[in-house]
């Protein structure tokens, strides 16, 4: 024992540490204590999710009850509104048909729903706080360090307290893709904002403008880049986040992949997984895209 320590006393070997006595009365005491916190808060938990329940059932019944071929033609007009590009409306056209001729067509409509509601979600819950942070720096200071944890933690590790909170279904699940997916869009609407170039700000100011009015009507058209990168990051986090999210009830194609995974089922993996990064290309460059018509406009508006 002393050789392998370097010939040093043995209370530097091995690091000081509680007994596993104390360390399972402690776990036991603290679990048991919140375990005890979330049954007395069920009614209200149940009660706060349920509208988010009953979007998520309405959206995802619109997906997969429409016939295939007017949802198809819904999301390429999406997709040319957005992007006003034949070549991107083209290649999500193959992609959304290659989609359905493997018969994954139901459960990316699951997929999409889930992903559209997240984003949705998450977007309503980062733009704000992201405007609050740029426009204080104690909020500011205050907000970095929570998302600094939530951006390390390791994504299955979300899933135990929504677990604990909310138990098993989709609403758990979706309230973890928008804990993991809102970060992004806290962080570049902060430093969107942040950046509005201080001329600028001033000048509004001897224009006569009010806080608000500098808000809506210069920050927020000028940090536009950066606001469209949040969201193209949300969907992407909401994206990758759905497989993980499938371990606590979530469908889709998230379900699919890790159905493979638990069964070595290589084909059925690779083609769920070819439909989310089909899914993921699509929205990314329809995003993109976008918030580069937007700043085209802008710029233009300025001339």
């Amino acid at each position: 024992m002393a050789s392998a320590c370097w010939s040093l006393p043995e209370s530097f070997c091995q690091f000081p540490a509680l007994d596993g006595r104390t360390l399972r009365m402690m776990r036991k005491t603290i679990d048991g204590s919140f375990r005890d916190l979330v049954r007395s808060f069920s009614d209200a938990i149940d009660a706060a999710t349920a509208p988010l329940q009953l979007a998520l059932n309405a959206i995802e019944r619109a997906f997969t009850s429409t016939p295939w071929i007017v949802v198809l033609a819904v999301l390429l007009a999406i997709v040319w509104a957005g992007s006003r590009s034949w070549r991107i409306v083209a290649g999500s056209a193959v992609a959304m048909c290659a989609i359905g001729w493997f018969g994954l067509w139901e459960d990316t409509m699951v997929t999409l729903a889930m992903v559209s509601v997240c984003t949705v979600a998450a977007v309503i819950i980062g733009l704000p706080i992201g405007i609050l942070a740029a426009r204080s720096d104690r909020m500011q200071r205050l907000v970095n360090p929570v998302l600094d944890v939530m951006q390390t933690l390791p994504s299955f590790v979300y899933l135990i307290p929504v677990v604990v909170i909310f138990g098993i279904g989709k609403v758990p699940g979706m309230i973890a893709v928008v804990i993991y997916a809102v970060p992004p869009m806290i962080r570049l609407t902060n430093l969107g904002i942040r950046l509005v170039d201080a001329e600028v700000l001033e000048a509004a100011e001897a224009f006569g403008s009010s806080a608000r009015q500098k808000l809506w009507n210069v920050q927020l058209p000028l940090a536009l880049p950066a606001l469209m990168t949040g969201v193209n990051q949300t969907i992407m986090m909401s994206l990758s986040m759905v497989v993980v999210a499938s371990m606590v009830g979530v469908g889709g194609l998230g379900k699919n992949v890790l159905q493979a995974i638990n069964n070595q089922f290589f084909t059925l993996g690779f083609m769920n997984g070819f439909a989310l990064v089909a899914i993921a290309i699509v929205f990314d460059r329809t995003s993109q895209a976008f918030g580069r018509r937007l700043q085209k406009h802008r710029e233009a508006a300025h001339d």
